[in-house]
């Protein structure tokens, strides 16, 4: 049914976002700046010590939760629900060790290798995104600068409005993302989800994406793991 469903959701509107909407409840906070880890030889960030599928790439914070994907440019939030032909290459790619909160549905899966997601997510889903889990090591982007500046923001200090995290981050945060879904993220603010609010999903497969897929993927900025 969930192979039916994204079937028709991608033949209705293949590379846009869908007017879909959809009442969301994450059940996810973090209320410290993470602490985070370079994924060995990817560029994505997970932190060790948070109970929670919980990572950072091109950006933005990811957390796979509820069987779904939610991402925001702060680290607590708000959230906003990717589609899962939507999620970027490296995210999907992430291997299955370091989740720290895996599905049940993981535990068959080889550790060191992704999650199956075509297995998971159908074989509408996998034609869509054919070459996913096939891709040159030596064109792998630079991963982004993680966003430091954030962790100066906690407790009611932590900006709640999309609108104020919009410009403290213009402020202190100059990496420019590759992926869609970021680059709709840091364009301007939006409408965002928190639990019990409503989300809109994110863009379909971004074009970078698709060139990475033939081993063509862009390099990220050379600034090493943080930005100031």
């Amino acid at each position: 049914m969930r192979s039916l469903l994204l079937g028709i959701a991608l033949l209705c509107c293949p590379l846009v976002a869908s007017e879909a909407r959809a009442q969301v409840s994450i059940g996810f906070t973090i209320t410290t700046y993470p602490t985070f880890v370079r994924v060995p030889g990817y560029p994505v960030y997970y932190d060790p010590n948070v109970n929670a599928n919980y990572f950072f790439y091109d950006g933005l914070y990811w957390v796979f939760v509820g069987d779904e994907w939610y991402a925001s440019s702060w680290y607590n939030g708000p959230w906003r629900l990717v589609a899962p032909e939507a999620v970027p290459l490296y995210v999907l790619r992430i291997p299955v060790r370091y989740y720290r909160a895996p599905p049940v549905y993981f535990r068959s899966w080889r550790a060191e290798g992704p999650p199956h997601w075509g297995e998971h997510w159908g074989p509408v889903w996998e034609e869509h995104r054919r070459g996913w889990d096939h891709w040159n090591p030596q064109a792998m982007p630079a991963p982004a600068p993680l966003p430091v500046y954030q962790r100066q923001y906690v407790g009611a200090r932590y900006p709640r409005s999309v609108e104020e995290q919009h410009a403290i981050r213009t402020e202190h945060y100059h990496y420019q993302p590759h992926g869609a879904v970021a680059q709709q993220h840091f364009r301007q603010p939006s409408r965002q989800v928190s639990s019990h609010t409503e989300a809109r999903p994110a863009p379909g497969p971004q074009h970078e994406d698709r060139g990475q897929n033939r081993g063509e993927g862009k390099k990220g900025e050379e600034h090493g793991p943080e930005h100031r």
